[in-house]
Parts: structure tokens; sequence; C-alpha cells
């Protein structure tokens, strides 16, 4: 259940706390490729930059960040410019109570606002069985919130004496063709769309 979960623009105030829920990732997981966990500096700036141009938000439960979920470039050309990529990271407890859900639905909420079309999930999967550093559980949350594989690299990763594969899947939130208007950067948006998707 996510009642008691509230969902907010992340500050960078957070990056301190946001880095600690991340480097277990880095750490003790194939869930993210990097070897070294940043330090709360380089995720500050890291922060700061996705904040220029798209949506950054962190759950939270009596004034505790469960996790975060932001969105950020697909490929940075012009053309690729209504797509994006969206990321996301609980802490291990606070995963299968709708935090995710949550905080998914406001992100793209957020980004169809600013006029995005096509989402996309970079995921790490395990070659045959999982392993104690990679399970299949992050493919299969994104195909829940309808999600669907759109190609596979196989054996791309190296991480902890093994191999990992890597799937990209998409999800569409708005429609091809005609003359698109241009994306808005989310500080452009965020007046009139944060209280409406953040504190429902």
């Amino acid at each position: 259940m996510s009642a008691g979960i509230t969902l907010r623009t992340a500050a960078p105030a957070d990056a301190e706390v946001l880095a600690g829920i991340y480097r277990p990732y880095v750490e003790e997981t194939a869930i993210s490729f990097e070897y070294t966990a940043p330090t709360a500096e380089e995720f500050r700036a890291r922060m700061a930059r996705t904040l220029e141009r798209y949506p950054y938000i962190v759950a939270e439960e009596a004034g505790r960040i469960l996790g975060y979920a932001y969105a950020g470039a697909f490929i940075a050309r012009p053309a690729y410019g209504w797509s994006a990529e969206t990321t996301i990271y609980l802490r291990r407890e606070a995963r299968r109570r709708g935090a995710g859900r949550r905080l998914y639905a406001a992100l793209e909420g957020a980004l169809e606002a600013m006029g995005v079309r096509n989402l996309y999930a970079c995921i790490g999967c395990p070659r045959g069985a999982e392993d104690e550093y990679l399970t299949r559980n992050s493919a299969e949350f994104h195909a829940h919130l309808g999600y669907r594989l759109v190609g596979e690299f196989r054996g791309c990763g190296y991480k902890f004496g093994r191999w990992y594969d890597m799937v990209w899947m998409e999800k569409l939130i708005g429609t091809a063709g005609g003359e698109p208007r241009p994306v808005r950067p989310f500080p452009q948006v965020r007046p009139e769309l944060v209280p409406a998707l953040l504190e429902s």
C-alpha cells in the first residue's frame, strides 16, 4: 500500500540521502553497471544537471525518503528530443509498497506535460539463471507498468566476474505524426504541474 507516501521534486539537499540509497545498487548488485558509487557531491552535480531539463522526484514517508525516479535524455541529438530515458531506485525495504508505481506515474505525467512521447528504460538482466547480484525483477516491474521489450544486448556488461545482458524497454505516452511542439523543460511546466501530480 502507498498510503502515507508522499511525492515531491528532489532538491540539492537530498543528494546525500539519495546517494546512500543508490550506493548498495553499485556496490552489491549488477542492477547498476557502475563500479564505484558516486560521492554525495558528485550525486548533487548529477541531480542539478538533470533538473535543468527533466523531472527528478522523491517518495517520502514520515519525512524519510524511500526512493527516487528521474528522466534524462535518451540520446543527445535533436531528433531524439521527444524521447526520454527513465530511472528509478528504492530502498530495499520500500519495495512492493506502491512507492515505485507512484514515482513512475508522476514521472510519466511530468514528461507527458513536457511533450515527451517515448519513454525508454535500460535494464541489466542475467544471462540465463538469476544470481545473487541480478534478477529480472526490474524488467518485470517495467513490463507491469506498460513497458515492452524492444532490444537486447548480450554479454555487454561485466561486473563481479560475470557477464550480464542489457535490455531496452519502451513505453509510448504520445502518438507520432505531424509537426511536434517543442518539448518544454521541466522547470517551465513545474509550477502548473507539480501540485496535481505530487499531492494526489
